[in-house]
């Protein structure tokens, strides 16, 4: 069943976003442009819903903004062979996995960092500020980022 075309903020509270995020989305091309009533205002269809679920949905998979963009337009292409979908995929588990190590690396060196003071006292004598500020200090690896466009 259709519905009538509603505003911005109809929208977003249907799906769950913001109003901000709706407005970035057009502006990147992820969703396409609304009609406009005669006083200027954005009018959205169901497809928009549809489509901002969509995008909402890739977004909690930690999806970046080109990721969802090849998607997108696999969903239009629907004759089209997926196996791009399934390469998309897989590279962006092989990502998560290497987070998830980055992210293991960074625990680890946050638990040696916390065993430098163990107790509540002066904050000259924190253990954990004198290792921060000093140049000796344990040297932070280098966290790994997400290629392939904003996230």
């Amino acid at each position: 069943m259709l519905h009538p075309l509603r505003k911005i903020g109809e929208l977003a509270r249907l799906t769950g976003s913001q109003v901000e995020t709706i407005r970035y989305y057009e502006r990147e091309g992820l969703l396409p442009a609304p009609t406009r009533s005669e006083g200027n205002y954005r009018l959205y269809g169901d497809a928009h819903v549809e489509q901002l679920l969509f995008i909402r949905h890739c977004r909690s998979l930690d999806m970046a903004l080109d990721e969802i963009r090849s998607l997108l337009s696999f969903r239009d292409a629907p004759q089209q062979n997926c196996g791009d979908v399934n390469t998309l995929l897989d590279r962006h588990i092989d990502h998560v996995a290497q987070r998830i190590a980055e992210l293991t690396t960074l625990q680890a060196q946050l638990h040696d960092l916390r065993r430098l003071c163990d107790h509540a006292q002066a904050a000259k004598d924190c253990g954990i500020l004198q290792s921060l500020s000093s140049p000796d200090g344990a040297t932070p690896k280098k966290l790994g980022v997400h290629g392939g466009g904003c996230h």
